[in-house]
Parts: C-alpha cells; structure tokens; sequence
C-alpha cells in the first residue's frame, strides 16, 4: 500500500491592500455636508477611491503664496498680478478668474502696515469616529488685537450655508491649537468675500447636527466600493 502523499503545501496569497479608513479633510467634509440625497454617496465615494489610490493635486498653492506675500510685505497686490503668468499654461484660466477676488480681498484688509500673518497648526478633530483634519490657510493678527484664522473657498459656486457653518464650528472647536483666541473665517476668493460667524450661529445645535453628518458619512465610506 502506498504511503498516504504529503499534503501540497499552497503559497500564502500576497496580503491585499487594506482598505482606506473613513476620513476626511475640512474642505472635503464641508463640501459633504452641502451634498444633499444621493449626491452625498456618490461624493464620499470619490473621496474614498481617491484616498485609495492616493491621487490629488492642488492647484492653488501658488496663489495663496502670492496672497501671503502681498499680506506679509505689503505690496498692494503686486504678487498676486504677477502671479497669473507664473503657472502653467493649463492653470491660467483658474488663476485669471480667481486673482480679480483676490485682489478684492487684500483691499478689505484695509490699511496692511496694521495687518501681519500669524502662523497657525493643523488639528484633528473627531466627530465620533470620523477624524476631520482641521488646516486653515493662514492666520491673520490686527494692530487693534484681534486675530483670524482664515480658510479659503476656491469653488465657482459661493459656499453653502451648511459648509460655512461646518468650516466656522470646526475652525473654532480647535482654536486653542490652531491659532488661540482667534475668529474663524472662510473666505469665498472668487468674490473676494469674507464669512464670519453672526449671532445666530450655535454651537450646541451645530455639534449635534454634524455628528450626525459625521456617522452618515463614516456609514457611506464603509458600504462604498
């Protein structure tokens, strides 16, 4: 009788790439919570399959550096004119539609020698299980003591109540580590308009409403291909 065979032994398949844990930037969960119906699905599933594939460019920086620029050596706007001409060919459309706001902006600042940048610190916030990481753009400090921690909105559509409340409460729910004792603000530089929390805006209500954005979207994100 014949020895029984040796089981064949089977090499381990490769371990696949885990899948990319629910999160989200502060312009990616505001633009979420301006979605409505299925429009919120679709766009947390694009978040996801982008965070996967590790894909992204932003093709902003070099105006907001001009916009620092002008604030920190108060030129009037001289590197945010210039700035147009310096990207590439591809991004000369954007930059000529958004540099008019931005120069529109700078001008509200009002007189610069009473106005210098402030550095500020990412955070990152929960909302439940959602970590969201709180990035502004810059801070701003006024001779008068006041202090803002400004985020840009580069959009073509004006920012939705529901994103301005989202970026507003977040902002502020992490000042102590992004700029103490500083407003939040969100600047819609297409129209070189600033948005600040008015009397109405309610913290309490506002965490509440965003935790359940926050557990519909972390919800989305593990049920998205």
């Amino acid at each position: 009788m014949a020895p029984p065979r040796a089981a064949e032994s089977t090499p381990s398949a490769a371990p696949a790439n885990p899948a990319p844990v629910p999160y989200a930037t502060l312009l990616g969960f505001a633009r979420y919570v301006g979605q409505s119906g299925p429009a919120k699905a679709t766009f947390v599933g694009g978040l996801r399959r982008q965070r996967a594939s590790r894909s992204g460019f932003n093709p902003h920086g070099q105006l907001v550096k001009a916009l620092k620029a002008d604030i920190r050596f108060r030129t009037g706007g001289s590197h945010l004119a210039a700035v147009g001409g310096q990207v590439k060919q591809r991004w000369q459309p954007l930059y000529a539609a958004l540099v008019p706001g931005a120069s529109r902006y700078l001008a509200s600042l009002g007189d610069l020698s009473q106005v210098e940048l402030a550095p500020t610190h990412d955070a990152l916030g929960m909302l439940g299980d959602l970590p969201v990481k709180i990035n502004p753009h810059f801070g701003l400090r006024y001779a008068d003591g006041r202090a803002e921690a400004v985020r840009i909105h580069f959009d073509e559509q004006p920012p939705s109540v529901e994103a301005r409340t989202a970026i507003w409460h977040l902002m502020a729910r992490h000042m102590d580590q992004v700029l103490p004792h500083a407003e939040p603000v969100l600047v819609d530089l297409r129209r070189g308009t600033a948005h600040r929390p008015d009397a109405t805006f309610r913290p309490d209500q506002v965490e509440r409403w965003l935790a359940g954005e926050a557990a519909a979207f972390t919800a989305i994100w593990s049920t998205s291909a």
